[in-house]
């Protein structure tokens, strides 16, 4: 007779944290879609404590509750106690991991965490993309209605954007005016090829700012979507190999909300005194020009803003995206009700859970509607793609951006704008 699994290894203390008092559950994304109660963080928490305990024994639907989870970590936000369900669930899912518990697609896990965290495996990605796009093949797949059988397929075809531009960064880019100190810019990896122009505008509103910018080509990922998939060797590794870039810094600027939060957390997960530093030293781009006296021109516009979710329950900011947005002349920022449920994308979920993260969509395009603003802001590139996956299919007319596109455009209509070629390749 096969020998029982083991029981987990989780954090007894804050497992018990969790008083049960249910405050979290109307935040959940996955419980306000599903309606279960081992689908809420409260649920969650149940099962692995009971894991953990040993009076559970983890299997198919154990992992199955755990892969349903986006870890938004909206619950965190809401607990009185401070359960720290994030660290909790990526400690599950490493054990999961390693043995072999999965309720997802192996093989497409296997695709999409090989692919998106690597720049060069994921360019090449992009051009078949593509290529898939322009030849007319794209047209021949939709009209066959082969998509209807494969939603996970069809997800990740619906999230391709119209067109790609690739544009590296110089990089060293001075400082303008008196200097600040030198701030790193994080690249990203789907920012990176997908979203130049963002790291494009976030260096020269830096450089604007005061600070010498530098932006090493060779970086590479931070390791958010390895944390999340709980391989945290992989997470581990990455960690240790983007903060030999970054060290000698002032400041490490993200412009990107999960990897923003998955560096914040390095210093839980890995005992370096050289990567604590560096996440010591992360901050998202908002934070960072909201304290710096930036020449604002006028941009008659309303915006509504979506809270990415590992910006505003991962790492806490809220403020400083609406005070910076706030501060252009002209522009209006609409209340936009369940501004900070998820919109479904957390990193490749939208891909593997796409039933329930289309509901997600839906919610979130609603309350966007409702604002009447043409513009959406977020600042997260998953959230990017995401909203205007979703605006393209309902045919909304609906500009999705990143704040520091809005902030740049103000820029560009103020005294001292600056050349924005000075950003581009030598």
């Amino acid at each position: 007779m096969p020998a029982a699994p083991a029981p987990l290894t989780l954090d007894q203390d804050a497992l018990r944290a969790c008083v049960h008092c249910g405050i979290c559950m109307p935040q959940c994304p996955t419980y306000r879609v599903l309606g279960e109660e081992m689908d809420s963080p409260r649920g969650r928490l149940y099962l692995m404590r009971a894991a953990a305990e040993g009076r559970l024994a983890p299997a198919a639907a154990f992992a199955r509750h755990m892969d349903l989870c986006l870890g938004c970590r909206a619950c965190e936000t809401a607990c009185p106690s401070g359960v720290p369900f994030g660290s909790l669930l990526e400690a599950t899912r490493a054990q999961l991991a390693q043995r072999g518990l999965t309720s997802q697609p192996r093989l497409l896990r296997r695709l999409l965490l090989g692919t998106f965290p690597r720049v060069d495996r994921l360019a090449v990605a992009l051009a078949a993309a593509q290529v898939y796009q322009r030849s007319g093949l794209r047209a021949a797949v939709r009209a066959s209605r082969i998509l209807r059988l494969a939603p996970r397929l069809a997800a990740m075809e619906a999230l391709l954007p119209p067109r790609f531009e690739r544009h590296e960064l110089r990089e060293t880019i001075p400082a303008r005016g008196p200097r600040r100190g030198r701030a790193a810019l994080v690249l990203g990896c789907v920012q990176r090829l997908l979203f130049p122009h963002v790291n494009r505008d976030t260096a020269r509103l830096l450089s604007l700012a005061g600070w010498e910018v530098v932006a090493p080509r060779r970086q590479g990922c931070c390791g958010a979507l390895d944390l999340h998939a709980g391989r945290l060797r992989q997470y581990r590794a990455r960690a240790r190999a983007l903060a030999s870039w970054l060290r000698d810094a002032d400041v490490v600027v993200t412009n990107a909300a999960g990897c923003g939060a998955a560096m914040r957390e390095w210093g839980h997960w890995l005992d370096d005194e050289v990567v604590a530093s560096v996440a010591g030293r992360v901050r998202d781009v908002t934070q960072v020009l909201a304290e710096a006296d930036l020449p604002l021109g006028p941009l008659h516009l309303a915006v509504a803003y979506h809270d990415a979710c590992h910006l505003a329950h991962g790492q806490k900011v809220r403020a400083e995206p609406r005070a910076l947005l706030g501060r252009i002349p002209g522009l209006r920022l609409m209340p936009l009700a369940d501004g900070e449920l998820c919109c479904g994308s957390a990193g490749v979920y939208n891909v593997l859970e796409p039933g329930v993260a289309g509901r997600l969509l839906d919610m979130k395009l609603d309350r966007i509607v409702e604002t009447g603003a043409p513009t959406v802001a977020t600042g997260n590139p998953g959230c990017l793609l995401q909203l205007a996956r979703g605006a393209r299919a309902r045919g909304l007319d609906l500009e999705v951006v990143h704040p520091v596109e809005l902030v740049a455009r103000s820029v560009g209509r103020g005294a001292g704008g600056g050349d924005r070629r000075e950003e581009g390749r030598p």
